[in-house]
């Protein structure tokens, strides 16, 4: 494997056989960090967020568990 760093970006070179399920996942990992790097929530957002989320997925799938 070698890194490169240049002014704009680093590479990263991967001999072909590495897993691409794993590679896969480093990958999304990556995209996560890039998106969240400029992101710095209150916890009361990520809170409220949680929240949300669970209220909604509770809404969707209800139905698989209470007959």
């Amino acid at each position: 494997m070698d890194i490169e760093r240049t002014d704009s970006e680093i590479l990263f070179r991967l001999p072909a056989n590495v897993d691409t399920l794993g590679l896969q996942r480093m990958i999304d990992y990556l995209k996560y960090k890039e998106a969240t790097a400029e992101c710095n929530p209150e916890q009361v957002e990520i809170d409220k967020l949680a929240k949300e989320s669970k209220a909604n997925w509770w809404k969707e799938n209800k139905h698989r568990f209470v007959k």
